[in-house]
């Protein structure tokens, strides 16, 4: 897909543009996002990946649409497995709920950035080395292996080499001072606890897209398709958790969609020069899957007395 310079330009424009609105105009003044916020906002995020999707099916084809709608699945269903280490972190740090949305509106801005740097190194390396495709393809089949026979990874941000490196460096406060990452007292410059919130989240999401990026390039190997589905798919990312968070524990099963997913995609990859695959196959493929999988979690975790999840209730 030969991609002007232009375009580029406009996504990242309009990217930027939305960002800036959700930022500036709804969310100026620190404020919880209550449900019904959190809902409207995950269906402009949904509805705009879908609509550019649409757009590409109109300049390019079907064939090019469904290698970004699988992209855009893959690192969607992905992002909602991310949204219990998100709830596990701000929880971990006693984050207000007024302010998780400015930690979280940063760590998906610099989320684009690394995404981006990612695709562009994983890019350069499938064109000059072609070896490589089947090292991720390799890479993908053992992750997916991992999550579907292993039991849910703890999380212990007081570990994390970069958050103690900062710690060590930086003058920190004590407590929380608004939504600022830096004060001024006594004319000296000190951190607050968000930005050691900020410094996890980033070096998380790092880990993030060691998974999600070779997962993308197995559908396809266009940067503008795997750059645009990554992003249309993360910028709802902050309006998901909200949605999401309080009933994580309801999707138990789909770690073992997303195994499923992964594998494919990493056979996908390893058998890419002998088979070729078509996208609707493995368009069907996630589709399937990640719907079975949270059919199933929500089902097999319902409250036999009202239908409902007993710690979403409570």
């Amino acid at each position: 897909m030969d991609v002007a310079p232009w375009a580029w330009a406009a996504v990242v424009g309009f990217i930027l543009v939305m960002l800036a609105i959700d930022l500036l105009v709804f969310h100026r003044e620190a404020h919880t996002v209550g449900m019904r916020e959190a809902l409207a906002w995950s269906a402009v995020w949904v509805a705009l990946g879908l609509g550019f999707g649409g757009v590409i099916w109109v300049v390019e084809g079907g064939h090019v649409a469904g290698q970004y709608l699988a992209g855009y699945l893959i690192e969607k269903s992905l992002s909602v497995d991310n949204i219990f280490v998100f709830a596990v972190l701000l929880g971990y740090f006693a984050v207000p709920p007024a302010f998780q949305h400015r930690v979280l509106y940063w760590g998906v801005l610099g989320a684009l950035v690394m995404r981006a740097a990612f695709i562009a190194a994983g890019a350069a390396l499938l064109a000059r080395f072609h070896w490589t495709i089947y090292v991720f393809g390799a890479f993908l089949v053992v992750t997916g292996i991992r999550m579907g026979t292993h039991d849910e990874t703890e999380v212990h941000p007081e570990r994390n080499p970069v958050l103690r490196a900062v710690r060590r460096v930086v003058p920190m406060t004590s407590d929380y001072r608004g939504q600022r990452f830096f004060v001024r007292e006594a004319g000296r410059l000190l951190a607050t606890p968000m930005l050691a919130v900020l410094v996890v989240i980033e070096t998380t999401d790092v880990l993030f897209a060691v998974d999600s990026i070779p997962a993308i390039f197995a559908v396809t190997r266009d940067t503008f398709l795997v750059f645009t589905s990554n992003a249309f798919a993360i910028l709802g990312l902050r309006a998901l958790y909200f949605v999401l968070a309080g009933m994580i524990r309801r999707f138990t099963y789909l770690k073992y969609g997303l195994a499923v997913v992964l594998v494919y995609v990493g056979a996908k990859m390893l058998v890419s020069e002998k088979v070729k695959l078509p996208i609707w196959l493995s368009l069907g493929v996630i589709v399937v899957t990640i719907t079975v999988s949270v059919a199933v979690s929500w089902l097999r975790t319902r409250d036999p007395a009202s239908g409902t999840d007993p710690e979403v209730v409570r």
